[in-house]
């Protein structure tokens, strides 16, 4: 088969798992703390993990990962429309796999897809049952209306998160520095935890968490790693200090310790990116 019909097959397999990870988080925080919360969280991993899974066979066809998420389900005002809507979001994923299976001809790809076909037949169970729990246990929205300045700091903190997650990880399938796609996977991670932390502080705070992206900022004209750090070196420098602004701000005081732990930890990714820009530069020599 076609490399560029395949890359452009399991691009759009991407996407829909970068979909479907936002509006099962975005259900788990409007559920709130609990057991199925907890579960649904687990599925958002899973499709992680899918979506690490397509971005590594694109790249391995000589592909670059699109950072675009396919099409969200966000009607319904009750958990139990939300997890209808989660079971038709992995019923479209199970129909488009089935699909791609079928076309696809290389028998790594054709496996990779079958592994995460079985994965979406399992959720879709697991969403069905959630219907009924969530009607049984009369689960509610548990997100509020408040719009007021801590609000809108933990929410510019949610969008900043889910960009660079976004960003340090699609960085990590185009360097070939095994090291430097460790670490920026790492850091990565850790954003992710920053977002869920940041979004259930908001349900505690009255609010709801917005979770969407600004651009990925990208290098202008190299995807070579010294640049893509050099990038991320002053995203993360710029952040900290706003992060450490957004703190003295706060008179919350579990929010402002929040904040100070996340711009610490921004200090930190901009130690180990400017390590690794160290090290990238001195194998130039």
């Amino acid at each position: 088969m076609d490399k560029k019909k395949a890359i452009q097959m399991l691009n759009e397999d991407l996407e829909g798992e970068h979909a479907a990870i936002i509006q099962y988080l975005t259900h788990a925080y409007a559920i709130g703390e609990g057991d199925l919360a907890c579960e649904i969280e687990a599925i958002a991993r899973e499709e992680m993990r899918h979506l690490d899974m397509l971005a590594e066979t694109i790249v391995s066809l000589g592909g670059t990962p699109s950072t675009k998420r396919g099409t969200m389900r966000t009607s319904g005002k009750t958990p139990p429309e939300w997890m209808q809507n989660d079971v038709l979001a992995e019923k479209g994923a199970i129909a488009l796999y089935k699909k791609h299976t079928a076309t696809i001809t290389d028998p790594e790809i054709k496996r990779t897809l079958e592994r995460i076909l079985s994965d979406e037949e399992s959720h879709k169970g697991d969403f069905v049952h959630f219907i009924d729990k969530t009607t049984k246990e009369k689960l509610k929205d548990i997100r509020g209306k408040i719009n007021d300045k801590t609000t809108q700091i933990l929410n510019w903190g949610i969008e900043h998160e889910y960009t660079v997650v976004i960003q340090y990880m699609f960085q990590s399938y185009l360097t070939k520095n095994h090291e430097a796609q460790k670490e920026l996977q790492d850091q990565g991670i850790n954003e992710m935890q920053h977002l869920g932390w940041l979004a259930e502080k908001m349900i505690d705070a009255k609010g709801s968490p917005h979770i969407e992206h600004s651009p990925v900022e990208k290098t202008a004209k190299s995807d070579k790693l010294a640049d893509m750090l050099k990038v991320d070196i002053k995203v993360e420098q710029r952040v900290a200090s706003a992060y450490d602004k957004a703190a003295k701000e706060i008179k919350d005081p579990k929010v402002k310790k929040l904040l100070e732990r996340i711009r610490d930890h921004e200090i930190y990714h901009t130690k180990v990116f400017e390590g690794i820009l160290k090290e990238e530069k001195a194998k130039r020599k």
